[in-house]
């Protein structure tokens, strides 16, 4: 069987890639051309090489419209509205997939592959496909493929859930991969200096960044912040205001470009709702008639146990349906534009959809 995998020019993928060729299958590479930086041209010339050094074919994908449309686009809007966007979770469905999908398409690969740590499961009594948590619970990457299709489920493969990352790393020295010590990403990938309101106020040709007022939570006014792109919810370091007590972001308000202070205990709550809902191992009508998960808010979240059941009244927030998750204890720092993604008891992805 012939299989596209992702090559991003990291340890992983590089691993991911010897890991399918040592099982028999037959490769192609490709890497995605989604912005043209120095250091994105870099990473392209690396994928390059370790295709090379495995002796499989390496092609290019060019997304750089479908990745400003989609991603770029979409991280501005959210920021500039208030919101704390993840905009991973966009791009892998709607451009690295694609660009994998259609590249496979062209050079006779069935199916294709990537180096996240996480696992892929068929269940057997519906159907239906699933990401499951990788083994190595510390570098689980399952919450930012909780919006696949089923269709990009079905033809994908995760050869490196199973192992550790120093596993991983062990296997690229043993074999002379030069990505073996290569540092692991921690940034958005194309904001790698993480100012977000400089890559924003370039994007738009205007000073985003324009200070407003700090309030309580009955809108007293506290000080002056540097701009509403700067902060989400439950931030306290970086606030520049000293009010004798540990504060926290707990609200933001663009239409009056505020940003709500409050201690701790103001920053938890036991409800959150959530739109575009993607099911995974569940369809759309079981939210209907209500289910118990394991929840998890954010990337590095832990979860937490939760009902959810779409919302009753009737009417829409105008991405869609409205879901309500009640939790079992309250969680911190709830974010909109982050997302709650639903596990099972088996670690598997319920579904998931974007907090508001």
């Amino acid at each position: 069987m012939k299989v596209c995998i992702g090559l991003s020019g990291g340890v992983d993928s590089s691993v991911a890639a010897h890991i399918l060729l040592e099982k028999g299958y037959e490769l192609i590479g490709c890497t995605m051309r989604t912005f043209d930086t120095d250091r994105a041209e870099r990473e392209r010339e690396d994928a390059r090489a370790v295709a090379k050094a495995l002796g499989i074919p390496f092609y290019v994908e060019d997304r750089r419209e479908d990745f400003e449309r989609d991603v770029i686009k979409y991280f501005t809007d959210e920021y500039t509205c208030g919101r704390t966007p993840n905009p991973c979770i966009i791009c892998n469905r709607k451009v690295k997939w694609e660009a994998l999908m259609s590249c496979g398409a062209k050079h006779g690969a069935e199916k294709v592959a990537t180096g996240h740590y996480a696992r892929i499961e068929r269940d057997e009594a519906t159907g239906r496909y699933a990401i499951r948590k990788a083994v190595t619970l510390q570098k689980d990457q399952s919450y930012a493929l909780f919006n696949l299709s089923q269709e990009q489920l079905k033809a994908t493969l995760l050869p490196v859930g199973e192992f550790s990352k120093e596993e991983i790393r062990e296997t690229a020295r043993r074999i002379g991969l030069f990505t073996a010590e290569k540092p692991d990403s921690q940034e958005i990938c194309f904001i790698p200096d993480k100012d977000y309101a400089g890559f924003i106020g370039r994007y738009l040709g205007i000073d985003i960044a324009v200070p407003g007022n700090y309030v309580d939570e009955k809108g007293n006014i506290l000080g002056r912040h540097s701009g509403i792109v700067n902060y989400t919810i439950g931030q306290r370091k970086g606030l520049g205001i000293a009010l004798g007590k540990r504060t926290f972001v707990k609200e933001i308000r663009p239409d009056k470009n505020e940003v709500v202070l409050a201690d701790d205990d103001s920053v938890w709550t036991d409800r959150l709702e959530f739109t575009d809902f993607n099911g995974q191992l569940v369809e759309e009508a079981e939210l209907d008639r209500g289910l118990c998960a394991n929840i998890k808010i954010r990337y590095g979240d832990k979860g937490c146990e939760g009902f959810v059941k779409s919302r009753e009244e009737a009417g829409k927030d105008k991405t869609g349906k409205v879901y309500e998750i009640s939790f079992k204890d309250p969680v911190r720092a709830v974010t909109p534009g982050q997302a709650a993604v639903l596990y099972d008891s088996r670690d598997r992805i319920l579904g998931g959809g974007i907090i508001i």
